[in-house]
């Protein structure tokens, strides 16, 4: 991705439709290594979308709410202007102008507090340590919208399908903390016997800095009339009753 002769090789190659561009760095990581960060995120992206443009292929370009300061006190909608805060969000917002630039039929969906089945994600990671102990300790004052991968999946399928190019907020529906996510994880996964243990974010000690609130309003998928994603209780549920559970 980052070497631009070889990724025109294989776009032309393979000549695709449409190409979902999903790398990113990680968050902390980012903040560490700011050059890595930009070369993945920002100038990765700027190749990926002059290749597609080339092929004329349409772009789905995953974006984040990291975008955003997080300083707003309410949900985000697509027409807010973003302020990042943190390395990662920055080299995601220089991926996202790069993609409007350049390729021509583009989608830039952010989502926020992906997990599913594959990957290493909160979920998985809550589930992983209530086998180990009896009580964690989770961050209670940042908030947004826990978002199931396998929703975002099938907006994205619906979406390419369209020629209804931009920006998009796709996250499922409602908000909590990180504490109140965990402590639904739990109760649902029947662990009552694990106790969450509320902190705050200078106690977890992390690189980066998060936006306190990154609540993302999916405005324009209402606005045209596309179908919304569920809330996250509902899909947090289903993703525990399908994928682990069972």
């Amino acid at each position: 991705m980052t070497r631009m002769e070889e990724l025109i090789r294989a776009f032309k190659a393979f000549s695709p439709e449409v190409v979902i561009h999903a790398a990113a760095a990680n968050v902390d990581q980012c903040e560490l290594d700011h050059d890595l960060a930009y070369l993945v995120n920002a100038l990765g992206s700027r190749n990926v979308a002059a290749a597609a443009a080339m092929v004329g292929a349409k772009l789905v370009f995953i974006s984040t709410d990291y975008v955003f300061n997080g300083r707003a006190g309410r949900p985000y909608t697509e027409f807010d202007a973003p302020d990042p805060i943190n390395i990662y969000g920055k080299s995601k917002l220089a991926g996202e102008r790069y993609a409007a630039e350049l390729c021509r039929r583009y989608f830039i969906v952010r989502t926020s507090w992906l997990y599913g089945r594959h990957g290493k994600n909160f979920v998985k990671t809550m589930l992983d340590l209530a086998g180990k102990r009896d009580e964690i300790a989770v961050v209670n004052v940042q908030v947004g919208s826990p978002t199931y991968a396998g929703d975002l999946a099938r907006f994205i399928a619906g979406l390419i399908e369209t020629e209804l190019y931009g920006i998009y907020h796709a996250s499922n529906g409602g908000e909590c903390s990180w504490f109140a996510f965990a402590r639904e994880i739990f109760r649902l996964a029947g662990l009552n016997h694990v106790r969450v243990r509320p902190i705050s974010s200078a106690e977890l000690n992390r690189t980066a800095p998060r936006p306190a609130y990154s609540v993302l309003d999916n405005y324009c998928i209402r606005l045209q009339g596309l179908p919304d994603l569920r809330c996250w209780q509902e899909a947090l549920r289903d993703f525990l009753q399908g994928e682990v559970l069972s």
